[in-house]
């Protein structure tokens, strides 16, 4: 006896692997954000303990470029600001992927039950 999986649910399969795809993505690149703005917040947090005068150098590139405290201050700021508001983008976009993952589980549970009775 074979039993073939109805179209509607191989579709319904297709699409639970295609969101948890994107739920795994999102995961990384919310890592990646995580972790640069905890570099940036501990940059701004070093450049707090300096002395005004202090020599602060920058990458650029391959090259180490010498800059003044406040503007390094100022971009670091933005830079943190920009990652902060990537990370909420982020994590509404995984809230939002979340629940149609677990929309799509009850839907598949629903047909695959529905089939069997």
């Amino acid at each position: 006896m074979t039993t073939e999986i109805p179209q509607q649910v191989q579709h319904q399969l297709a699409q639970l692997q295609q969101v948890q795809q994107q739920a795994q993505a999102l995961a990384t690149q919310k890592a990646q954000v995580t972790s640069a703005l905890n570099e940036t917040e501990m940059a701004l947090d070093e450049l707090d303990k300096l002395d005004d005068d202090a020599v602060i150098y920058r990458n650029v590139g391959q090259l180490m470029i010498k800059s003044e405290r406040n503007a390094v201050k100022d971009e670091l700021a933005e830079k943190k600001e920009t990652m902060q508001l990537r990370a909420s983008t982020l994590e509404r976009q995984e809230e939002r992927i979340q629940k149609r993952f677990q929309q799509l589980q009850e839907q598949l549970r629903s047909a695959i039950g529905g089939g069997m009775a």
